[in-house]
């Protein structure tokens, strides 16, 4: 959603023509008009502005973003010794051999 039909959508919620919301805001009606068509870009703080003489908040909002790896888990093992890490990285690539061997064969 722009920042034109955030605003356009809580002016209509309200009941209010441009106009009015202008007289409000101590503005021209052509400049709610051209923030409403996305012509000009509000900054974050007259948008808010607008918004409050509606009796509305402007909330902006992060969420954290899912990559797909456990970050847990890899903090655990960044704590390990570069020794240890190298330990276990062989362990796995030897069991990895074994599978592939199974497997290989036909077995299970």
């Amino acid at each position: 959603m722009t920042a034109g039909e955030l605003l356009r959508d809580a002016r209509r919620r309200h009941g209010l023509t441009q106009r009015q919301l202008a007289i409000r805001a101590r503005t021209s009606q052509a400049a709610i008009s051209r923030i409403e068509r996305d012509v000009v870009s509000p900054t974050v703080e007259t948008l808010g502005g607008l918004l409050w003489m509606m009796n509305e908040q402007l909330v902006i909002d992060a969420t954290p973003v899912e990559w797909g790896f456990d970050v847990e888990l890899i903090k655990s093992r960044l704590a390990l010794s570069p020794e240890e890490r190298l330990r276990r990285g062989v362990a796995h690539s030897r069991r990895m051999n074994q599978i592939r061997g199974v497997v290989q064969r036909g077995g299970a």
